[in-house]
């Protein structure tokens, strides 16, 4: 299995997800059709579906173009979201698979959009499975509770995406990561695994590369919304449980002005 993260417009991901005996791909939120297309040519594979996280148009707004350039493609999306341009809708605990080695299965990880569906993808081949969380879980973030409640984010973050894993790769929607960091730094300053991460993370960034992947294993240690269990991370925000902690960490961030 490959994964290869096509940038598109500001500072979106879509992904290829490749199986490497069939040379058939996946999308994940597309946005930019040709590039993604293009991507696919260069590593000799073509684009066999689309999986769309969620129905903003920076990850659903490709699918139309998409179903122009590649006649008969399947475009997935989540039962409660209107995807556009989707042809089949998903559940969570829909599985579908791709080419012969990989097996995708659908996680409904409702808040930042009613129907939001990340994609935990696994490999007969033995690697490290993936996950890919478009605007619910990002690399020291989250989504925004557009269409949602605490409660959802922290069922979808910590109970849903929470319970793959530990050495699951996490490919999020957007590249987010320094200021993600430098947040988390000023609610964790104590943080020595977040001030390791960011200074990686700049580095990445002068270089022109992506902070994708992180692990499930590595945002428990540096993603502040994912830490809510820990007693001491309710007590910074005089919460009294963790749902409490992830709407007041969530509301401080919406605030902060970084």
């Amino acid at each position: 299995m490959k994964i290869i993260p096509v940038p598109c417009l500001e500072d979106n991901y879509a992904y290829l997800i490749v199986d490497e005996s069939t040379k058939k791909a996946a999308a994940v939120d597309p946005v930019e059709p040709e590039k993604v297309i293009k991507a696919a040519g260069e590593v000799g594979a073509y684009v066999d579906c689309v999986l769309t996280t969620h129905h903003h148009w920076d990850h659903a707004g490709g699918n139309e173009k998409m179903r122009l350039q590649v006649p008969g493609i399947k475009i997935f999306g989540g039962s409660l979201d209107n995807v556009k341009g989707c042809t089949d809708q998903v559940e969570n605990g829909t599985k579908l698979s791709l080419g012969k080695d990989i097996e995708i299965l659908c996680l409904h990880t409702p808040c930042h959009t009613k129907g939001h569906i990340s994609y935990y993808v696994t490999s007969k081949e033995g690697e490290d499975p993936a996950v890919f969380t478009g605007d619910t879980l990002f690399i020291a973030g989250c989504g925004k509770f557009f269409e949602g409640t605490a409660e959802q984010m922290y069922q979808s973050l910590i109970v849903t995406l929470g319970s793959l894993p530990k050495s699951t790769r996490v490919y999020c929607g957007h590249e987010y990561t320094v200021k993600n960091l430098k947040f988390i730094l000023t609610v964790e300053p104590e943080n020595e695994k977040t001030k390791q991460k960011l200074e990686w993370a700049e580095k990445q960034r002068q270089a022109n590369q992506p902070t994708v992947p992180s692990t499930i294993g590595d945002e428990f240690e540096i993603n502040t919304f994912m830490r809510v269990d820990l007693p001491e991370i309710q007590a910074k925000f005089g919460a009294n449980s963790p749902v409490e902690a992830l709407r007041e960490v969530r509301k401080t961030k919406d605030n902060w002005k970084g």
